[in-house]
């Protein structure tokens, strides 16, 4: 392999991942300009090497947002993604080279905001909302009408005069810091998962599928662009002044530039305006005005010359390290936390921001009550970035991890192949336990209502709670004897330990906190061990034949179930009535109709999930394989179904069936 392809290799790895933690674990690690230079670097060297093309590079990947369960449309115009910049100097090279592509022709530059949301098309004919359909793959996107409609600052009815009978607008879904604030504080209160920023906000809000509930969560939208056969102006200024006249918010930021100067100028007053904003930004935009000019310019593959984005650097302030504390998470694993004086960054104050693991603090080199930077960036997660060691202190001592628990005084250990530290002491350390208390009465666990947190810390220093098994055994008057709680306090939570006791199985798997065993794969491990005698008592080969149970989850569980407090802990939930088993209803046979045919799934589907497909093909006697040979009965296809596996299906001659057809030998309605 030579040294080009070596680095081409490199680049298509290191950008998958990077993919991957954004889009899946929603957990970046390096800032959008960094992603955008590494993909650039991708591209030019792809360019200059065709003999190393791959139709599966990063490069080839178009962006989507399509979503099962929506009906699809195509649009009528493309939705293209805009070139991006990070630099005054970048921006001004697009305005030279428009100036030469239109030969010297006087041209206006329209800036603009570039708002931090989720793409949207709106279709209006005589004066009314028709359709509203998502940015998608930008050739078709999602029907997302009816939570549009729920918007109350998007017109259903135009107000106003000189609307063309039909055209498409543009803009963009966005959640004001104001709402997402509220909600956070909500999902906290509730123990959910919080939003990491707006935009994911806004995006997962328009795909709901209860309208009800996107009304409640209070999105906004900004528009930024006309389309139609027929608009009353040949400039893209003048169209959005008379969209703003018809009831759309048009961002009064929109400005028209005549000069270079006045680029740059716009550029830096808005890289401090923004903030003020009162919903989230991440750059601007640079359009030229003429629609005709615009027209002559025309688009490269994947984006128009006649526009540019400009990139706001992420949100980045100076701050000192005030101390490193160390803290105890459920699993034992311990995490530093650099506490900082307030800073404000993205308009909230940043105090503390995680350090993640011991490596970090030794790659940044930090030392005591250094001035650290702290990015924000428009995330919820504040992260520390660098170290300005020109304000170090004199003699200033390097941060050091420690080596005993800070809660227990427990030796720490390192597993091997990982960064962490955890503490070993799992069945007495105050934390873990207090974090496994708080974990098992979750909402999406136990949903034991009025123990959170403080309670649950509450419950374990006045010695009422020392394991999850000891829920089952407080008693009112206990829990009226506590500060802070009355009558109706101790009422709530006793219903809630009673409540929980129908709690199904797997739900129950979820909630003791067995290491790398997440909601999904207590879900899986559930449905495959059926009880909790069979999860306590498999082999290792056996849960590992379980789908998505590998031998690192398999050797976990078989840990956890083998320390005796945890036998005894699993024989109170028995005594008291916790589910230790998948109900029948859920596991029944529904039928022979699929008895002993081989089904592949593939594709996206409408009616029902891929996990809902493969339950039924179980329940009615089949099984699911996951790949095509000529020992499969047929395909259960749905709309993006792989070109492989469909190509190999032609040959082999095997049915491909839809999901109406599937539904219908079953005797199901949709």
């Amino acid at each position: 392999m030579t040294p080009i392809q070596e680095r081409i290799e490199q680049l298509r790895r290191e950008l998958n991942d990077h993919n991957h933690r954004y889009y899946v674990d929603n957990a970046p690690v390096i800032s959008d300009q960094e992603f955008d230079r590494l993909m650039k670097e991708l591209e030019e060297l792809e360019q200059a090497h065709p003999e190393y093309a791959d139709p599966l590079s990063p490069t080839q990947r178009v962006g989507s947002d399509l979503t099962k369960g929506f009906e699809q449309t195509p649009h009528i115009y493309p939705m293209l993604s805009l070139a991006n910049t990070y630099s005054i100097e970048e921006v001004d090279e697009w305005v030279h080279r428009t100036r030469d592509a239109l030969m010297g022709q006087e041209f206006t530059v329209v800036g603009e905001m570039k708002f931090d949301g989720s793409g949207i098309s709106l279709i209006y004919e005589d004066g009314r909302l028709v359709r509203a359909v998502t940015r998608g793959d930008g050739e078709k996107g999602d029907i997302v009408t009816d939570n549009i409609k729920t918007i109350r600052s998007i017109p259903l009815v135009l107000k106003g005069e000189g609307w063309p009978r039909f055209f498409e607008i543009r803009g963009e879904i966005v959640l004001p810091w104001k709402e997402f604030d509220r909600l956070n504080a909500e999902r906290a209160f509730n123990e959910e998962p919080l939003f990491a920023n707006p935009r994911n906000a806004a995006s997962g809000t328009l795909k709901m599928q209860n309208s009800r509930e996107v009304a409640r969560r209070g999105l906004d939208a900004r528009f930024y662009y006309l389309l139609g056969p027929d608009l009353p102006y040949d400039n893209h200024y003048d169209n959005m002044v008379a969209a703003r006249s018809w009831g759309f918010k048009v961002s009064t930021a929109m400005t028209c530039l005549h000069t270079l100067q006045e680029v740059d100028d716009y550029i830096n007053h808005w890289d401090t305006a923004r903030k003020e904003l009162p919903v989230a930004t991440d750059g601007l935009v640079f359009k030229v005005n003429s629609l005709r000019q615009q027209l002559n310019l025309g688009y490269r593959s994947k984006s128009p010359r006649w526009a540019i984005a400009y990139k706001f650097q992420a949100e980045r302030a100076l701050t000192r390290l005030r101390f490193v504390s160390f803290e105890v998470g459920r699993m034992g694993i311990v995490t530093p936390v650099a506490n900082l004086d307030p800073v404000l960054l993205s308009g909230t104050i940043v105090k503390r921001a995680s350090l993640h693991n011991e490596d970090i603090i030794k790659a940044l080199d930090i030392h005591e009550h250094d001035m650290l930077y702290v990015e924000k960036g428009g995330e919820i997660i504040p992260k520390i970035t660098g170290v300005e060691e020109a304000e170090r202190e004199k003699g200033a001592r390097p941060v050091e991890f420690v080596s005993y628990c800070p809660s227990c005084g427990t030796k720490l250990v390192r597993k091997e192949d990982e960064a962490a530290w955890m503490c070993p002491n799992k069945y007495g350390c105050p934390p873990q336990i207090t974090g496994r208390v708080e974990h098992f009465v979750g909402r999406r666990m136990m949903n034991i209502d009025g123990i959170g947190e403080e309670t649950s810390e509450l419950l374990f220093q006045t010695g009422l709670v020392k394991n999850i098994a000891d829920l089952y055994s407080l008693r009112k008057e206990q829990l009226e004897g506590l500060e802070g709680f009355g009558e109706k306090s101790a009422d709530r939570i006793m219903q809630g330990i009673e409540d929980s006791k129908k709690v199904p199985f797997d739900r129950v798997v979820y909630a003791l906190s067995i290491p790398y065993v997440g909601e999904t794969v207590a879900k899986k491990l559930a449905k495959g061990v059926g009880s909790m005698d069979n999860l306590m008592t498999m082999s290792r080969d056996d849960l590992v034949a379980i789908e998505d149970i590998g031998p690192k989850i398999a050797d976990s569980i078989i840990e956890y179930f083998a320390a005796p407090i945890n036998q005894q802990i699993i024989a109170r939930l028995r005594e008291v009535g916790i589910q230790m088993e998948m109900a029948q209803e859920a596991t029944a046979p529904l039928g022979d109709a699929l008895k002993g045919k081989s089904v592949v799934i593939s594709g996206v589907f409408e009616h029902h999930s891929r996990d809902q497909y493969k339950e039924m093909i179980e329940r009615y006697g089949g099984k699911n394989v996951g790949s095509v040979s000529k020992k499969t009965d047929f395909i259960l296809a749905g709309a993006n179904m792989g070109p492989a596996k469909l190509e190999k299906a032609q040959k082999l001659g095997i049915p491909v069936i839809n999901e109406d057809e599937f539904l219908a030998m079953l005797g199901k309605e949709r």
